[in-house]
């Protein structure tokens, strides 16, 4: 390899494990994929492996699948690397993420050399235009190798560069080892689509990791089992109880599908509920709405659990209050469409003891005399007393050893899921000391310089009353719109402008007459389903009364917002690490980064992750003179325990399973993209045998050639097509998506893009320029691979809101189908059950016809005196825009070259959109940008 040739500057890495030196120098010797477990530095491996190319200065490599994050701290580390190693050759990286960059600038940056990060849609482009030569480039890094699959962009580009360069390095990296496991030989299958056939396995018990992490720097760890209160397990039985309920009923009325996972544990986890939709997806137009209703049930109990021991119980109350409105039907709909789990006594616990979590009060006893008022409760989670205890013992321990005897800061690392979490912390630890002065208690006295949530949890809930006031509001007025949609007339029902403090909008629920049942416990309605719960106005203002804010509470300083920086001079300063408490959220492989930055002497796990224990394990065993005191919460018999613990088992599994296929698994001998095909076959294969009726042997020493629009690169057509030995033209076409011949132009859509093109009558537009200037126009209807070949299960996107049922939205969408075939009789129609069978028929059209001319079809459609180049290649901001009622074919050039942004469009004025485009479309753009949500 040109990097190893005798560097005079010897390369410096920062691979301080054994296991990290082996991984390493294996790359360097072979083409190879890595898995690896999460948490054990992948990209640190990456860095240095990038950096030992970089440093030798005359190499073209690269970065494929990175995404923003990863390319910010990739690019950042070579820099460390080039600065550390002195290497005067390296680059570092560059980013190559947008369509802005000219054709022009690409082309001279790939011919100086270096690192790139290109993102797949543009790289692909570039190396079938031959802007970037396949031929000159040294090697490919891959990153995210598990989630490249045969009709992958990524699969498309190694395929390219495979075809034409055989000598270059392939490294392809995952930490994700489950995808690997599941299928029938599914690494196998993975390693033809990166053309590579080693692949080293390193998962945590392996030999040398595990030797490297469990010497004698191993982190002192003090495990907290947090127990619940009596309240959360109530609600999280609950909610399990709907889950299984949930899962028999699937599995009832699914009895021929494979179940096997179909479980609680597996219920858990994020994946669980994409899998029994991909399982369903084939037969989704056969399955009964209680099917589809429980698979989306599903997704929102799963959160639901989540949210019960992440948020506080103001809020996951609000929480519920959303999902129970979005749920309940409108009053007087006949529909059955409710959420089977609602019909459950677990439901109302799950309602009940959540509002008894905030505030509490018994139903009210006819009129307004004999009123008890509610009351407020606001529990707090019980691992913030414990957070508060952490606290207070790490306070005690740097006042006893105020000198650190190593290299770590002194400063105090709190980890937790994810942003609102953050600022939930970061709230608690800065009042929990502070104490909103009412009327003390001799307890209270006592209670003093205890930690409490008294503070923010009454903020809390005055803020979730005024939420509550104005949600009623705008659901009402949605509800309205939604109706006169419905009805020709907006039907809001008689007194729906009283002011109504439901837990959820008056729409959602159905009044109770008299005084019987109105109190803080959610009713049933006559179905049986969960209907919200109506607190009485007066009860809602005693209980404002009650948490009206007191003079500590007012007096509180409100969070800065905005800081002008204008003194920065006099007021700022850098902290002192010693003193400092850091929040922050899981985030992947960049938690590795807040540990060498930060360099923590306290860890707190607020709660359980798996990658981050293994992260703060390498830490600490890369540094011999850092010490860690790890406090690891977690809630005991809750389902975070249990999900960190699958977690662990799943992996294990997974990498089991590949270690045993690995042992089994047949070597694919060639990696040549199309394999060994003897040429006289070749030459064979564009013989054109079919001479019925007169016609001639056609035999062209060519390969047959495409046209495609550069935006089609993020379908898989394109890479199917070239799979099939077709050559790929990319080119920015105006007129249709794929040119198959002079005569033979085709209009792509899926069966999303068709229902939205014809909403905005964008496809009439389409059909008609391609009847202007091709003699067989197509319009090619794609469906998904997977998924059922019918219009059915996209009946509920398609057309107006008065067809409501299946049949009637399938047959609203046909019909549109039907006047487009007679509004344009020349116009074909193709129907292709998955891209493969689109591939297959481009093949068969392409038959007896001569091949098309790409620069002729470029100009096509182009107004007079414009040029190719001279097109913008922003596409998407344009694509946003021609959505925007007002906004056709013929005025969107108009609106670019004037306003330059979509910004610039939804602010402009009438009087400004006038000359542009004339007042009618003006107006349109205007009322589309200026419309209120709240207006009927």
């Amino acid at each position: 390899m040109s990097s190893a040739n005798g560097d005079q500057q010897p390369v410096k890495l920062s691979l301080p494990l054994k296991y990290q030196q082996e991984i390493f120098q294996e790359l360097r010797q072979k083409d190879e994929l890595v898995v690896i477990a999460r948490g054990l530095g992948l990209l640190r491996l990456v860095t240095n492996l990038l950096h030992s190319y970089d440093a030798a200065g005359n190499n073209l490599i690269l970065l494929v699948g990175a995404d923003e994050r990863e390319n910010g701290w990739i690019g950042e580390a070579l820099a460390e690397h080039a600065a550390i190693s002195m290497a005067p050759r390296a680059r570092g990286l560059s980013v190559v993420n947008t369509d802005l960059m000219s054709v022009g600038t690409r082309e001279k940056m790939y011919s100086q050399g270096g690192i790139f990060s290109v993102t797949s849609r543009i790289l692909v482009v570039d190396l079938l235009t031959n802007l970037l030569n396949p031929e000159t480039i040294t090697g490919l890094v891959v990153l995210h190798a598990d989630k490249i699959v045969a009709t992958s962009l990524e699969a498309f580009i190694l395929r390219i560069y495979r075809q034409k360069n055989k000598a270059g390095f392939l490294k392809a990296f995952s930490d994700n080892p489950e995808p690997f496991a599941t299928g029938f030989s599914p690494l196998s299958t993975m390693m033809r689509n990166l053309f590579l056939r080693n692949v080293t396995l390193w998962p945590r018990f392996q030999v040398n990791v595990a030797a490297s992490l469990e010497g004698k720097k191993k982190a002192e760890v003090i495990e907290l089992e947090v127990p619940m209160s009596e309240s959360m397990q109530f609600i999280q039985n609950a909610i399990m109880e709907c889950v299984e309920v949930s899962i028999q009923e699937l599995k009832k009325s699914n009895s021929g599908m494979e179940m096997e996972d179909w479980n609680v544990d597996s219920a858990l986890h994020k994946q669980f509920d994409m899998a029994v939709r991909r399982q369903l997806d084939p037969i989704w137009h056969r399955v009964s709405w209680k099917t589809k209703q429980i698979v989306n049930d599903l997704t929102v109990l799963r959160g639901m659990l989540h949210t019960l021991l992440t948020y506080d119980a103001v809020t996951f109350n609000r929480h519920l209050d959303t999902i129970l409105a979005a749920h309940s039907p409108p009053p007087g709909s006949t529909r059955q469409n409710q959420s089977p789990w609602l019909f459950l006594d677990a439901a109302h616990t799950i309602f009940d003891t959540a509002k008894r979590r905030v505030y509490t009060g018994k139903a009210s006893q006819g009129g307004t005399e004999d009123i008890d008022a509610l009351h407020p409760v606001l529990e707090e989670q019980p691992k913030w007393a414990v957070l508060a205890e952490v606290m207070e013992e790490i306070d005690r321990d740097l006042f006893f050893n105020p000198v650190l005897r190593d290299d770590s800061n002194g400063t105090i690392l709190i980890m937790c899921t994810d942003g609102a979490q953050c600022r939930q912390l970061r709230e608690y630890l800065q009042n929990m000391h502070v104490r909103p002065h009412m009327e003390q208690t001799e307890e209270d006295e006592e209670n003093e310089h205890e930690p409490s949530a008294n503070f923010m949890m009454r903020r809390k809930l005055r803020e979730y009353l005024f939420w509550k006031k104005n949600f009623s509001k705008i659901s009402a007025a949605l509800f309205a719109e939604n109706q006169s949609a419905l009805n020709g007339s907006s039907s809001s029902k008689p007194g729906s402008g009283n002011s109504f403090r439901g837990k959820a909008p008056p729409n959602k629920r159905r009044r109770v007459r008299g005084g019987g049942n109105s109190g803080s416990a959610p009713s049933r309605a006559a179905n049986g389903s969960i209907l919200a719960s109506a607190d009485k106005p007066l009860e809602v203002a005693t209980l404002m009364t009650e948490i009206r804010p007191t003079e500590t509470e007012s007096a509180q300083k409100e969070e800065i917002v905005a800081d002008p920086l204008e003194d920065m001079e006099d007021y700022y300063q850098l902290y002192n690490m010693q003193d400092l408490v850091v929040i922050h959220a899981y985030d992947g492989d960049l938690d590795e980064h807040i540990l060498e930055e930060v360099k923590p002497k306290y860890i707190i796990m607020y709660e359980p992750d798996t990658a981050f224990v293994r992260r703060v394990e390498v830490y600490r065993s890369s540094h011999n003179d850092r010490n860690v005191r790890v406090y690891f919460l977690y809630y005991g018999g809750s389902v975070e325990e249990q999900r960190y613990l699958s977690s662990f088992r799943r992996e294990k599994d997974a990498f089991t399973k590949l270690i045993k296929e690995k042992s089994t698994m047949s070597i694919t001998l060639t990696t040549d993209a199309h394999g060994i095909e003897d040429p006289q076959e070749a030459f064979l294969r564009t013989i054109n045998t079919r001479i019925a009726g007169g016609g001639r042997l056609a035999a062209t020493a060519q390969p047959p050639r495409v046209v495609v629009d550069v935006r089609e690169f993020r379908s898989s057509l394109p890479s199917l097509l070239h799979g099939r030995s077709m050559v790929i033209v990319p080119c920015m076409l105006t007129v249709g998506d794929y040119i198959l011949s002079p005569n033979i132009c085709v209009e792509r859509k899926s069966i999303k893009d068709l229902i939205s093109s014809f909403k905005d009558g964008r496809l009439y537009t389409q059909a008609e320029t391609m009847l202007q200037h091709y003699k067989s126009p197509m319009l090619l209807i794609e469906f998904d691979q997977n998924k059922s070949f019918t219009l059915e299960p996209f009946a509920d996107l398609s057309g107006s809101l008065s067809s409501m049922s299946s049949s009637n939205a399938s047959s609203d969408l046909q019909s549109k189908l039907v006047l487009l075939t007679l509004a344009f009789p020349k116009l074909r129609i193709i129907w292709s059950s998955s891209p493969y069978q689109t591939a297959e028929i481009f093949e068969s059209l392409k038959t007896q016809e001569p091949e098309p001319d790409p620069i002729a079809a470029v100009r096509i459609g182009l107004e007079g005196g414009q040029k190719a180049e001279d097109q913008t290649f922003n596409r998407e901001p344009q694509d946003m825009l021609r959505i925007v009622p007002g906004v056709s074919g013929k005025n969107i050039k108009h609106l670019i070259l004037e306003m330059g942004s979509l910004k610039e469009v939804a602010n402009a004025t009438l009087e400004e959109l006038d000359p542009i485009i004339g007042k009618e479309a003006g107006r349109a753009i205007h009322r589309f940008f200026n419309k209120s949500v709240l207006d009927p």
